[in-house]
């Protein structure tokens, strides 16, 4: 097992291992303490995982109610977020009782933002069960829902008291769920690690990996939590280096949109790190082998790397994006692999490198 500490304003543990589930009442009542306790999950994890998760806080003192909400991007809306605060109130929930986000993404936000405004704030602990979510979205305190007008433009910073990753809940997966979260993980590669962007190429991080070596996979995740919990450190509030984790999101999140969200986030995230690398070295901004070896390791790890939605599309799409400040927007630009720099980048240059990116885009994977 590995145990990072993050020591954001209110300091946190992560821990990263197997067999973990049945240790999460224990490890809650040690780092939250309270009487109550609420889970939330989806419609795909709950009936794999709740049952463990609600059996172990029980032991540990707690009174356990689930909350369960349909899975998928689309339910995470306002409805979905006051329901969750309706059936909490209606169980006698404290601000000193905890909220258990028990599943993907979706669910760590859902639950996320609801634990940060529920009686202006209570106790909120994270286990997540997706890769995606285990190596990005459970550590950092964001959390959201989304709007008609894009994504997660409704939310808040607010950091769990605790993440619990079960690595063994990765092998429930299907194939494109457990790809999807690997654009996330060579994403931290690509703008803070060159090692572990070499050390992807030469074995991916796979479905099979996992069935095979399953402390390496546990290792792998560690770093990429690692590697987030230095920039989250760093700037918790998200005013500067912590705008590195957006490479590729500016365009990913107006693909998502554009897609109605049929493709999964570190599907559209992959698209838009292919995108703005390709525009960025045809601007000369890095070599050629910064895209190439983006697209070709997100190829390997089964990945979606080019779009086939014009610019128009996109860039509609992307004057939602939280990061956008007036007529300029915050971009993420790659010069080498492991080292990227944040460029306030006008809109209208903004939808030229788009452009150029989707002129410049290779292979025959297309959305």
């Amino acid at each position: 097992m590995y145990i990072l500490d993050i020591d954001t304003k209110q300091p946190y543990r992560v821990y990263i291992g197997t067999m973990l589930l049945e240790q999460a009442g224990t490890l809650t009542r040690e780092a939250c303490g309270g009487e109550r306790a609420v889970i939330v999950t989806d419609t795909n994890v709950g009936p794999l995982y709740a049952l463990p998760v609600r059996k172990s806080l029980e032991e540990a003192g707690y009174a356990v109610d689930v909350f369960t909400f349909e899975a998928g991007e689309e339910h995470k809306r306002a409805d979905t977020y006051v329901s969750i605060l309706e059936f909490m109130a209606r169980h006698e929930m404290t601000r000193s009782d905890v909220v258990v986000a028990l599943g993907g993404g979706v669910t760590g936000d859902m639950a996320g933002f609801a634990a940060a405004t529920y009686m202006r704030g209570c106790s909120f602990v994270q286990v997540p069960t997706s890769l995606l979510a285990m190596v990005d979205s459970s550590v950092g305190g964001k959390c959201a829902i989304d709007l008609a007008a894009g994504k997660n433009l409704a939310g808040a910073f607010w950091q769990p008291k605790l993440v619990i990753a079960d690595i063994g809940c990765l092998a429930t997966l299907e194939r494109e769920q457990f790809a999807d979260g690997c654009g996330e993980v060579i994403k931290h590669a690509a703008i803070a690690d060159a090692d572990l962007f070499e050390e992807l190429e030469r074995t991916p991080l796979t479905l099979d990996l996992l069935m095979e070596d399953v402390s390496r996979v546990a290792l792998l995740v560690a770093r990429n939590i690692d590697i987030k919990r230095a920039i989250v450190v760093a700037d918790e509030r998200e005013s500067s280096v912590r705008k590195l984790l957006n490479f590729g999101h500016s365009i990913g999140h107006a693909v998502e949109a554009s897609e109605s969200y049929r493709l999964g986030h570190g599907t559209c995230v992959a698209i838009g790190m292919n995108l703005i690398a390709s525009a960025s070295a045809h601007r000369g901004y890095c070599d050629a082998e910064v895209p190439s070896r983006i697209r070709s390791l997100t190829a390997a790890h089964g990945l979606q790397n080019t779009c086939s939605r014009n610019v128009e599309e996109i860039y509609a799409a992307a004057l939602h994006d939280k990061k956008r400040r007036g007529d300029s927007i915050d971009l993420v630009i790659p010069h080498a692999i492991g080292a990227c720099s944040i460029e306030p980048t006008d809109l209208e240059e903004f939808r030229s490198i788009i452009s150029e990116g989707l002129e410049m885009q290779e292979g025959d994977i297309a959305c």
